[in-house]
């Protein structure tokens, strides 16, 4: 081993490098793609489950909704945008608002993250027609609605949304340090 070895050892310390560096940016863009993506909280509609500002994380492997899902989705009025919601009601289901409750298939939902805010219809028409109660989820689609129920422009306002437009499941708050801990 003589003095010339030296570059030719740097050399190939440069080119391993150059291809770890471009394995994690491929991991890194594969995982946010196809497997986890974080959204920051932009509204206090979710409070107080989610509060402005947080960090979440979605997952995207499995994006069959469940009722009591939080899940991300493209906004009706603007698909640049992304929404957090949680679940109601799925296709099929019939919802209905009485009395500040929220029904679904004639059965009150238990939803103590609401913390008693009462669920009350919002005076929206939806393609010229107003959202009446009850109402069936459209075949495909999924009903959602903010926790805070006094402050969530929700499917009272815009309607039940397609499952095809739902983009993760939150599953785990990660910032700030106060708030981590898996979303329920």
């Amino acid at each position: 081993m003589g003095r010339h070895d030296a570059p030719e050892r740097r050399g190939h310390g440069l080119v391993d490098f150059l291809i770890v560096f471009a394995v994690a940016l491929l991991a890194a863009f594969l995982l946010r793609t196809y497997v986890v993506e974080p959204y920051q909280i932009p509204t206090g509609s979710m409070e107080p489950t989610i509060e402005i500002g947080d960090m979440v994380l979605a997952e995207k492997v499995d994006l069959t909704p469940h009722a009591g899902d939080i899940v991300t989705f493209q906004d009706p009025a603007d698909p640049s945008r992304t929404l957090v919601k949680r679940v109601i009601a799925t296709e099929g289901q019939t919802v209905d608002l009485r009395d500040g409750t929220v029904y679904v298939d004639g059965v009150a939902r238990n939803e103590p993250y609401t913390y008693g805010k009462p669920s009350y219809p919002l005076d929206r028409t939806l393609n010229g027609v107003a959202i009446s109660y009850p109402y069936t989820v459209p075949r495909g689609c999924v009903w959602v609605m903010g926790d805070n129920r006094t402050n969530s422009a929700d499917s009272r306002y815009f309607g039940a949304v397609p499952q095809s437009s739902i983009t993760g499941r939150g599953f785990f708050t990660y910032w700030p340090l106060s708030h981590i801990g898996k979303l329920e």
